[in-house]
């Protein structure tokens, strides 16, 4: 989705998709209360399309359902994903993508952590700390040509 300009890692290694997860009776249940899990998260994001590539974050190993930890009770989601080179200049942008994602998603009662899996990306603290400032992520989204390369990342591909 670069549009013709030179991209950072331009032969990635892609990895399998995990199976789908097959929905018991009481998941579907709008009545039953069953508590989000890693999976639930996992499945929410791992479609989530690379800005650079024609694959998803899962394919790229950006995401992995391991990285996804959910506190249920206490309304905690942390995701750590994982750069395909230490200098992607794609890292902020892949974490914004995320958060909106569960920010679109999950009941407001969750707090989203989302941040850079550690010793991965030569910018991991500056990178982290744009993505925990609630201000900076909602100037972001305000945004309009930012807003729209998120949207993109967001929009499910006809497979």
């Amino acid at each position: 989705m670069s549009g013709g300009t030179h991209l950072e890692n331009a032969n990635p290694v892609i990895f399998q998709r995990t199976g789908e997860r097959l929905q018991t009776a009481t998941e579907e249940d709008e009545d039953f209360h069953d508590p989000i899990d890693d999976r639930e998260i996992f499945d929410m994001i791992r479609s989530i399309n690379d800005p650079e590539h024609p694959l998803s974050l899962e394919e790229l190993n950006v995401v992995e359902q391991i990285r996804v930890k959910v506190n249920d009770a206490e309304s905690i989601v942390g995701i750590e994903f994982t750069p395909t080179i230490p200098h992607c200049s794609m890292a902020t942008l892949i974490g914004l993508s995320i958060k909106v994602k569960l920010l679109r998603s999950l009941p407001n009662r969750f707090k989203i952590d989302v941040h850079i899996t550690p010793g991965t990306h030569a910018s991991e603290d500056a990178v982290n700390k744009q993505l925990a400032d609630k201000e900076r992520v909602a100037a972001a989204l305000e945004n309009s040509s930012l807003l729209e390369v998120v949207n993109q990342c967001l929009s499910t591909k006809s497979s």
